[in-house]
């Protein structure tokens, strides 16, 4: 997976980092709950219902983000030329598209 950074400024999400690494360590024990959920053969709804409560809680972390690159990420680039406004939308909009797919 490609990493695009721009060092000369901090990223979109980084006065909320701290909030997004807790809900990130939160979804991921909600993960390790799901594997010992299969170890303990758990019934499969009940496993079922806690992978769409992990999903659900992705989704949120990816919309925040998303949110996060627009206000910050693509204005700036607006700011700076129509050219590089594009480019962010572009960029955007193709993060859009993999989100919308999976």
């Amino acid at each position: 997976m490609p990493v695009t950074t721009a060092s000369h400024t901090p990223p979109g999400y980084h006065d909320t980092k701290a909030a997004h690494l807790k809900r990130l360590r939160r979804i991921e024990g909600q993960v390790r709950g799901i594997q010992r959920m299969v170890e303990d053969d758990a019934y499969c709804i009940d496993v079922l219902t806690q992978v769409s409560a992990v999903t659900k809680a992705l989704q949120a972390v990816s919309l925040g983000l998303l949110h996060e690159h627009i206000s910050h990420c693509v204005v700036a680039a607006a700011r700076e030329s129509d050219e590089a406004a594009a480019a962010k939308v572009t960029e955007a909009s193709a993060a859009i598209a993999r989100l919308v797919r999976s």
